[in-house]
């Protein structure tokens, strides 16, 4: 009998199944039936015959309690990003039901996207392009307020896991000082790349350049918020490639209309796409205000995405033979 596998992502079924078959030989016959749109009774109907879920990389498609619990046979969930916020885990666990996320096919994707973004705001290259661009020449301007190298400087990393570490491995040849917080020391890492650990409150106090790395959690929802900026230096800037319900937005808006840092980029955000009347969206169409926004591309570039089908391609073909799955996030196995 065919393997069965519920897609959730936007994708045709017959594309989905495609890229099985170079494992054909390993798996033997499979189908997909995408789920993407239809009827919530319908979804359920689908679950309860299913070996393995792909979720939804675009993280409009949920799968909560009920869902769980209507995966009966499924071996594995496969969420084909790094985030899985929009997957009720704890409940999967509760089911025997191992969710994996892209594990770290990403990481240096969002490691290059963070230091090309503290680079291009601590250089404020945004306002000399605009400037230029409409025939000026902002050259004094630019140095009366200032711009800055990355060397000499302390970065202050949010989270040490896989693509905070990628961070790190980066920024050696820029000869900073790097700094970090996560929920747990890692002393092992901390030698490795020649790391220190902070308390939140004193990275972001020594920071130059803050960077979050964190999944969104409800330990890390409102991580940081108008106290946790106003803690960073005037000069310092902030950049959030991981969630926007880390940081509260309109605290941060205000945070660089009103200087008490000197800038951020944001490439996600707690309502996506962001609304016209976004606080983040109406800051960085004032004069002078140092803010990147991006459209969530840090960790979805072209080389990125490829490494994350293969990833989760892989990971179910491993479950599929009767393997354990890699990177799962709700349960040891």
């Amino acid at each position: 009998m065919a393997f069965k596998i519920v897609s959730m992502s936007p994708l045709p079924p017959q594309f989905v199944e495609a890229l099985f078959d170079p494992y054909k030989k390993e798996v033997g016959d499979l189908r997909v039936v995408s789920v993407a749109g239809l009827p919530r009774e319908r979804v359920l109907e689908e679950l309860r015959d299913a070996d393995v879920v792909i979720g939804d990389y675009t993280f409009q498609m949920r799968i909560d309690a009920e869902m769980c619990a209507a995966m009966e046979r499924v071996r594995l969930v496969q969420q084909p990003s790094t985030g899985y916020d929009h997957i009720d885990v704890e409940a999967c666990a509760r089911h025997g039901v191992p969710v994996a996320n892209a594990g770290g096919a990403n990481a240096v994707s969002v490691a290059e996207y963070t230091i090309m973004a503290a680079l291009a705001l601590l250089k404020r290259l945004l306002y000399a392009h605009r400037e230029t661009v409409a025939g000026g020449w902002p050259q004094w301007r630019l140095m009366e307020m200032g711009t800055f190298d990355l060397q000499g400087k302390t970065w202050g990393i949010i989270g040490l896991g896989r693509i905070g570490r990628e961070v790190a491995k980066r920024l050696r040849p820029f000869e900073v000082r790097t700094v970090y917080f996560d929920k747990v020391r890692m002393e092992d890492a901390e030698r490795e790349l020649g790391v220190e650990y902070r308390s939140l409150s004193r990275l972001l106090r020594e920071s130059d350049v803050v960077s979050i790395h964190v999944p969104l959690t409800s330990e890390t929802r409102g991580m940081i918020g108008e106290g946790e900026l106003r803690m960073m230096k005037p000069t310092a800037v902030l950049i959030n490639p991981s969630r926007g319900e880390i940081v509260d937005e309109e605290a941060l808006a205000r945070a660089v209309r009103e200087r008490w840092i000197a800038g951020a980029a944001v490439d996600v955000y707690s309502r996506e796409p962001p609304p016209p009347d976004h606080p983040l969206i109406r800051a960085a169409g004032e004069a002078d205000v140092n803010l990147i926004l991006t459209p969530h591309i840090a960790g979805a570039n072209t080389d990125a995405r490829s490494r994350i089908i293969q990833f989760s391609i892989e990971n179910i073909v491993r479950v599929l033979k009767g393997g354990k799955p890699e990177a799962v996030v709700n349960m040891r196995l």
